[in-house]
């Protein structure tokens, strides 16, 4: 048996919101318990189930420091670069391939590793 209240889909009363809903209006849960469900029904299975937080205790979002926006943008760098060409692919590269789309389409023998993109020269460094 549950201890929290439960809710329909759309019959959670007002002053109370799920995390993406906090999110929306720029707050966050701010360490606070849940306080409510609200079941979402499926056909042959088992109904989706949201957590609801207290909005009037919802504290505001953490703001972006430079720090944190240079992380995330290194981070996501590292997420782009394919290891095996070394090269910025410009999407994240797909864990299932653990490299570029074009890497993993090449052959083997045809295209060594840390090379340019293909289609381009390998690069050489200036008066070499």
């Amino acid at each position: 048996m549950n201890a929290l209240p439960s809710y329909r889909w759309h019959l959670a009363p007002d002053g109370l919101a799920t995390r993406r809903q906090l999110r929306a209006l720029g707050l966050r849960p701010g360490g606070q318990d849940v306080v409510a469900e609200v079941h979402r029904p499926r056909r042959r299975k088992d109904p989706l189930v949201a957590y609801l937080y207290r909005v009037d205790r919802a504290k505001p979002v953490r703001p972006m420091t430079p720090a944190r926006a240079a992380a995330l943008a290194a981070a996501m760098l590292a997420r782009r670069t394919c290891p095996n060409c070394r090269t910025d692919a410009g999407y994240c590269i797909p864990r299932s391939l653990g490299m570029c789309v074009t890497c993993h389409d090449t052959p083997a023998g045809v295209r060594p590793a840390f090379q340019g993109p293909a289609g381009h020269p390998p690069f050489t460094p200036e008066g070499a």
